[in-house]
């Protein structure tokens, strides 16, 4: 399949699920810009992603999901640079063992497993309307399914700091945001799916003891893996128009009850726009 002609955001590029991500949509020829943090691991990726598909629409630009003015600035440098985005996926996450806050007051995984995507998404809205038909893809996990949204302590102060149960929170909140996102969208031509990868051995948890990083490396599905419900969504035909959906394996699946309520993915929404000020 060809995506000649299509521009596409990914963050958390350089890496895992992302970087294979990246590498097979340059395969069918797309323009790939890699949202990364690190200037010198997105350019080594830059660089092999390039050299493995032989195509050289592979643009780099950097950006620090963690901070919503470094955000701000990557989205003022993609509109200087592209009047077009057809794919932008949410991909980059992280799994923090400890308590961090944000350069913007916030618990890191909160902010990097959902808000940044809220506000960068929400930043990228006209481009993606300007371009459609295009495609938002949000990759979730099926940890959502383990969370409950707690909307007097969204960012872990008051309980325990349990690692699954805080990591799952903000992924049942990206998937609120996917659902709500998909109905506010109605009738413009841009879809919004959300998936779970399966379990896959990437950077996510780096903090973990060398035992559970090893234990990882040999049970843990292979990035190519789980990127492939990534690329089936952005570039597959039999996709087109489906939109507010949960994909695993490249087939559509009931997420959590919980995921569905719409009362809290509208609190989420109103809460997530005075956290970012938009």
């Amino acid at each position: 399949m060809s995506m000649e002609g299509k521009i596409c955001i990914i963050t958390g590029a350089n890496s895992g699920i992302g970087k294979a991500t990246a590498i097979d949509l340059a395969k069918m020829n797309a323009t790939i810009v890699m949202m990364c943090r690190s200037k010198e691991r997105g350019e080594e990726a830059q660089k092999e992603i390039i050299e493995l598909t032989g195509n050289k629409k592979v643009d780099l630009l950097l950006c620090d999901l963690s901070s919503q003015e470094s955000i701000r600035k990557f989205v003022s440098e993609f509109k200087s640079k592209y009047q077009k985005l057809h794919i932008l996926i949410n991909n980059a996450g992280i799994m923090l063992s400890k308590r961090v806050i944000s350069v913007d007051g916030f618990e890191m995984n909160f902010v990097v497993n959902y808000l940044a995507s809220f506000l960068l998404t929400n930043l990228l809205l006209d481009v993606l309307k300007k371009s459609a038909p295009s495609r938002i893809i949000n990759v979730s996990s099926a940890a959502h399914r383990m969370a409950k949204m707690d909307f007097d302590d969204l960012q872990s102060e008051k309980r325990k700091y349990r690692l699954f149960k805080i990591y799952g929170t903000s992924k049942l909140a990206l998937m609120l945001f996917s659902y709500e996102l998909s109905r506010r969208l109605e009738g413009t031509s841009v879809t919004v799916n959300t998936l779970h990868p399966g379990v896959v051995n990437t950077n996510l948890g780096q903090d973990q003891s060398s035992f559970s990083r090893g234990f990882a490396k040999l049970f843990f599905k292979k990035p190519e893996k789980g990127a492939e419900t990534s690329i089936y969504l952005a570039s597959s035909q039999e996709v087109e128009g489906i939109t507010g959906k949960y994909f695993i394996k490249k087939q559509q699946k009931q997420s959590s009850e919980e995921s569905y309520n719409e009362d809290y993915a509208k609190r989420l929404w109103e809460l997530s726009t005075e956290m970012t000020r938009l």
